[in-house]
């Protein structure tokens, strides 16, 4: 780039963002409320220079000196974080229509096909329709019930896989990540990856999400000097399109083999992108004004937005567990006081394991899945704990400092799930307690709840019951965490499993292992050309 062309595009984004400080730091008095306290920072750059990786406890600490609203100026963008429960109250339920936007980063836009999709659409008709589909054909109480011997299927699937690999080392996430997955395309096409291969490719289709959730969450110049977004000094949108090409092949192929007469033979169950397809053909009214890139956009919802979190907090359970035997031994003893030792897990048992879901109410305590939510942004100028929260900033509701809040929880990071029995009806995922919200609130609340509480339980029922789990020799526990939009565990978990009482009497896992399908398989042909287009433009990686 020619320098003197440079030198003036910093010139002017100077002086633009000298103008818009003293524009938005300027104040009448008497007339309007004044902005949050917070962190001066730097001009130009605020506080970017002083974000720490650990940001989760620095935005608590911040919390602790300037009080639960405050202000960040991040570059030319004005950021506030709230961590108090009252005050998001006032955000989620007194002015949910004013802060149910979304503030999408440069990478979130590419990921949501220009805010096309339910996380990032602003609140429209489009939205409001994409969510009603998805709650009555894949949420419903109706829809879970007919998908049940789905999941039964995946979930026996993966105890033969573990019992094919008794004695061996097994990375826990990357186990209930495929899992979760193949339950997921199946819901959604009717299509799955098996055995070592499925294995393999769910790996790497796991990297891909993992990447994604990574891009969301990476500061990008770009997004805190909008002027700049052009350039893309980071990559960081070329980055995001190149894996959304690959997605782009998977989903093309999927929607073309259904939309090929006798493509698919799904045995009278419709799959949901049969249903969608059949709603845009019949020409439902509502319908007719989804474009397929919305289409494509509510699949990827789906994909990345459940599979993980939901492998993501079975990892964490696990580690918390092992981490703590005493715990470990309570909800083996319910599995087996409720269970039995000569059957497997069903879901009819699940409401019945009390202790079991307090282990996960608990994890999600100490560990929330998105440990901010996904920013919000209010679509007008707006007053919370009477301080003025201008248009279009971005909001974080920190939701990890508020479950690690000493003032709301005893011995706050001690792993208890015993708290969770004093009034548990008040500890829901519904998001109506601000105390807890691991799941978000308000017209935001996480869209895909009622399908993941019940395969997340299930999955870690059934490893739980069917297998005992120990760590490598020498192998130390690690809880360290990973921030990113989705939390992760710093070291993943490998654990060894051994067949527990109830696997040992039963002889229908000896000798079984997972089923591969032919190559003939459209959907394991689409994950192929993926993970080596992946391989190829982002580098291979050894699994094992």
């Amino acid at each position: 780039m020619d320098p003197f062309y440079m030198a003036a595009l910093l010139v002017s984004i100077v002086l633009a963002s000298i103008f818009w400080y003293i524009k938005s730091s300027t104040r009448v008095a008497g007339k309007t409320p004044p902005l949050p306290p917070g962190p001066r920072g730097l001009p130009i750059l605020g506080y970017l220079p002083f974000l720490r990786s650990n940001i989760l406890q620095q935005f608590t600490d911040l919390a602790r000196q300037y009080g639960p609203i405050y202000k960040l100026r991040l570059g030319s963008k004005l950021t506030v974080v709230i961590a108090s429960p009252s005050l998001i109250k006032q955000v989620v339920r007194d002015q949910d229509p004013i802060f149910a936007d979304r503030d999408a980063t440069v990478a979130a836009l590419v990921l949501s096909r220009g805010a096309n999709d339910i996380a990032f659409s602003p609140q429209n008709s489009n939205w409001r329709f994409m969510r009603k589909i998805l709650a009555r054909e894949m949420q419903s109480n109706s829809s879970l019930e007919a998908s049940y011997e789905l999941r039964k299927d995946e979930v026996r699937n993966a105890i033969r896989h573990v019992y094919s690999k008794i004695g061996e080392p097994i990375d826990v996430g990357e186990l209930a990540f495929v899992s979760d997955l193949n339950l997921v395309m199946n819901l959604l096409w009717g299509g799955k990856i098996e055995g070592e291969e499925g294995k393999r490719l769910g790996a790497e289709f796991r990297t891909v999400i993992s990447k994604v959730n990574d891009l969301i969450g990476t500061p990008n110049v770009s997004d805190y000097f909008p002027a700049l977004s052009r350039f893309d000094l980071q990559g960081i949108k070329k980055k995001m399109q190149t894996l959304m090409e690959s997605v782009d092949k998977i989903l093309d192929d999927v929607i073309a083999e259904h939309e090929r007469p006798g493509g698919v033979k799904n045995e009278g169950k419709k799959d949901f992108v049969q249903i969608l397809l059949e709603l845009k053909k019949n020409e439902d009214v509502e319908m007719s004004n989804i474009t397929m890139r919305q289409l494509k956009a509510m699949l990827q919802n789906l994909i990345f937005g459940g599979t993980d979190t939901t492998a993501t907090t079975i990892e964490l359970a696990f580690a918390e567990l092992m981490n703590n035997p005493e715990v470990m031994y309570k909800v083996q003893k319910e599995l087996s006081d409720v269970v039995g030792t000569n059957t497997l897990v069903e879901e009819f048992h699940l409401p019945k394991l009390y202790y079991l879901q307090a282990v996960l109410k608990e994890t999600m305590r100490l560990h929330p899945p998105v440990p901010f939510l996904v920013p919000r942004s209010p679509n007008q100028s707006s007053t919370i704990g009477g301080y003025t929260v201008p248009k279009n900033t971005r909001v974080f509701i920190n939701v990890w400092a508020i479950q690690r809040d000493p003032s709301i929880w005893d011995n706050p990071m001690e792993f208890r799930p015993d708290r969770f029995f004093i009034n548990p009806e008040k500890w829901d995922f519904s998001g109506n307690n601000f105390h807890y919200l691991p799941f978000g609130s308000g017209r935001r609340v996480c869209p895909g709840l009622p399908l993941a509480e019940r395969m997340v339980t299930y999955l870690l029922a059934s490893f739980l019951h069917s297998f005992d789990w120990k760590l490598r020799e020498g192998e130390k526990y690690d809880m360290s965490e990973r921030f990113g939009i989705v939390l992760r565990k710093n070291i993943p978990l490998v654990a060894i499993p051994s067949p527990s009482a109830t696997l040992a009497k039963m002889t229908q896992f000896q000798g079984q292992a997972r089923r591969i399908p032919g190559e003939s398989s459209p959907m394991l042909k689409a994950v192929s050309w993926f993970s080596k287009t992946e391989r190829n433009s982002m580098g291979s990686k050894n699994y094992t």
